[in-house]
């Protein structure tokens, strides 16, 4: 009776976190919308995107780095976002590499 007891209780905590487990839908929509916000702030007309750095959930954030050929100068513009899970909205900021 007391393995049973062991089994049950065992089975019903693996459920506890299947259920609270996010799905892949759910976090592609995050995704795209995190995309569509940064890509829309940065004005950007056509920029390459990383994938998406997701942070721990007590930052809340997601980055994205986004980059582009910028006009007649052809100089590669590179610039970094952080959307805000929680609230939605994003800050842009330019960045360099070391040395460059």
């Amino acid at each position: 009776m007391l393995k049973f007891t062991f089994a049950a209780a065992a089975g019903l905590l693996s459920l506890t976190q299947l259920a609270s487990a996010s799905s892949d839908a759910a976090w592609n929509a995050l995704f795209a919308k995190a995309n569509g916000t940064c890509i829309g702030q940065s004005r950007m007309v056509s920029p390459e995107a990383s994938a998406p750095v997701v942070f721990d959930d007590a930052t809340g954030k997601i980055a994205i780095l986004l980059r582009e050929k910028s006009g007649k100068s052809k100089k590669m513009v590179n610039l970094i976002c952080l959307y805000d899970k929680k609230s939605g909205k994003a800050s842009i900021a330019e960045y360099q590499w070391l040395g460059q």
